[in-house]
């Protein structure tokens, strides 16, 4: 069943002799419960891509769907509604909230919308990332692996139709790199996750089932893979 689609999106910067097309022409579906990479070197327009996708940006021209709703037809206050409650999002910078415990980082998405979490899920969540013993620790108590898996919950906490992570092993090493893979791969097949991984690492690439090839704005590749299974990878 299709939840994301992207129909001739294009983004330009500039105008003239400093014009830069950042997406070019870019045609695209995601169904729901995909794991699907994105990679391309810098400047590729990999984040560029995921920013207009994350209805962070606007693109110049073209059309973006997610989960029903047109994001061209979205004016900025609803647009950041819609990212908070349809649309998770992970950077390489962990982006938390220093004066908050991690309970309350997790829990900041409901809280903006005065929203009570359901308590199953939220401890489902934060098992699942191993955290559950961290909810009343700061962010500077944390390593940088375990400030990841709280950006990671803090990013599913309102069940998003679709989960954006840029780099998100970008600042970490192999050890929590491969942890953090391993906790996307848990949440797009225990909690039915669709995401959509931006990596310019082939390596992390490899942990998805479907591989997108970003090159001057434009895919070039589109590759669909078979993926061991946590356990055999054990």
């Amino acid at each position: 069943m299709e939840l994301l689609k992207c129909e001739e999106l294009r983004k330009v910067y500039g105008a003239g002799s400093n014009q830069v097309v950042a997406i070019d022409g870019i045609d695209l579906k995601v169904n729901r419960g995909e794991f699907v990479a994105i990679i391309g070197a810098s400047g590729s327009g990999k984040s560029t891509l995921l920013h207009i996708l994350g209805s962070v940006d606007k693109p110049t021209s073209g059309k973006v769907v997610i989960d029903g709703t047109d994001l061209s037809k979205l004016n900025q206050t609803q647009a950041a509604i819609f990212r908070r409650r349809k649309v998770g999002l992970v950077y390489q910078f962990y982006n938390l909230i220093p004066t908050l415990t991690v309970r309350k980082n997790i829990l900041m998405p409901l809280a903006l919308d005065k929203k009570k979490p359901n308590q199953e899920y939220f401890e489902k969540i934060v098992t699942s990332l191993g955290i559950a013993d961290r909810l009343e620790a700061l962010p500077n108590q944390l390593s940088g692996g375990q400030q990841q898996r709280v950006a990671i919950a803090r990013s599913l906490i309102y069940r998003p139709a679709l989960l954006l992570a840029d780099e998100p092993t970008g600042n970490l090493d192999q050890k929590n790199s491969g942890e953090i893979i391993d906790m996307l791969k848990l949440s797009n097949r225990n909690l039915e996750q669709t995401i959509l991984l931006i990596t310019h690492d082939e390596k992390v690439a490899l942990e998805a089932e479907r591989i997108i090839t970003i090159e001057d704005g434009r895919i070039i590749s589109d590759e669909r893979r078979e993926v061991k299974s946590l356990s055999q990878n054990a």
